[in-house]
């Protein structure tokens, strides 16, 4: 992992007092840049996604779906994990938590938006973390490659028709023009324009495909980091006030990385899939495109609303936690190869 990435989370903390600073003493411009929408969609966080997403999608390669038939059990696990639980179960999750527990500590009127915050992190499996997880669990790279290629396909869609479900599960309105509107501008235009211009950079060799992802990844977190600082500036006045929304936020989201990473884990085990399928194939079913979840957090409920709130609390746990899994991973490894021997 490069300094961006080690240091994620302490990037994400420095962003989010940044912002609540900056949103408290200046909140002119931020509301200003606020109000520069298009359909809903807000022009400066749609340009800061597109940065974030393109690098990360240029690294894919979907050429590798082929490779799905040599690992088609563990392919089978994460589908599972990350279509038919992942999304359910966190909704179940936000509605225990949220509407339950927690709901005489958070504000009355955000409840169904932080619970679709939660799902819209559900909803959208990881793109590129997965490769950073999977290198250091020594997950098979072919696999890791071939079920991110395949889960991004499924994606372009799946994402709008399974959120709208799950919000209208919750009771939740769901805005179908802006839903479709954020997956054509964060799913398939990206994927589209990633994909030419991979094609374009490998015609110049690997080299030069290696030299421009290196160049991008501080480039793309960056972006990221910018977004945040916005986001955290209009929802500074609710962090102050309950400081603890936070931490109340992030309970839901810890409990389900460990219940889907250790599920996937456990039902690759049981499928004899090798060691270095199931260590990637757990990680992709517990982590998130974060990315793409706080873009249609904002676009569908606004830069001040529970639902970006929701999503930015996925991203500051997002590398401590994913951390924590990558280490039972490998820690687990003996118990994982003798259920293999048996």
């Amino acid at each position: 992992m490069n300094l961006f990435e080690r240091y994620l989370t302490l990037w994400v903390f420095l962003c989010i007092i940044a912002g609540v600073i900056l949103g408290q003493t200046i909140p002119a411009p931020f509301h200003w840049l606020g109000g520069l929408e298009i359909a809903k969609v807000n022009i400066p966080v749609g340009l800061l996604i597109w940065v974030m997403i393109i690098p990360m999608l240029l690294r894919i390669d979907f050429g590798a779906l082929h490779e799905v038939r040599k690992h088609w059990r563990g392919i089978g696990v994460t589908l599972f994990i990350n279509w038919a639980v992942k999304p359910f179960s966190m909704a179940f999750l936000g509605w225990l938590f949220i509407r339950h527990f927690f709901a005489t500590y958070l504000p009355a009127e955000q409840l169904d938006s932080y619970i679709a915050g939660l799902v819209l992190l559900a909803a959208a499996p990881c793109t590129a973390m997965v490769f950073v997880w999977s290198r250091l669990v020594n997950g098979e790279p072919l696999f890791t490659l071939s079920q991110v290629a395949l889960n991004d396909a499924i994606m372009v869609f799946a994402f709008a028709p399974l959120v709208a479900l799950l919000l209208g599960i919750s009771s939740i309105v769901v805005p179908w023009g802006t839903l479709l509107t954020s997956v054509v501008l964060y799913i398939v235009l990206p994927v589209l324009l990633s994909q030419i211009w991979r094609k374009l950079l490998l015609s110049r060799g690997e080299e030069a495909m290696q030299r421009t992802l290196t160049a991008l990844n501080p480039v793309s977190i960056s972006a990221l980091l910018l977004t945040l600082v916005l986001l955290f500036a209009f929802q500074g006045k609710a962090i102050v006030e309950q400081p603890l929304i936070i931490a109340m936020l992030a309970v839901p989201i810890t409990i389900q990385v460990y219940f889907t990473s250790g599920l996937a884990y456990w039902l690759n085990r049981r499928v004899g899939e090798a060691h270095c399928v199931a260590g990637p194939s757990a990680l992709i079913g517990a982590s998130n495109f974060f990315e793409l979840a706080v873009a249609a957090a904002i676009s569908l409920f606004g830069f001040e609303s529970g639902a970006a709130l929701a999503t930015v609390v996925g991203v500051l746990i997002e590398v401590p936690v994913m951390l924590s899994v990558v280490y039972l991973v490998k820690r687990s490894e003996k118990w994982y190869q003798s259920g293999m021997s048996q």
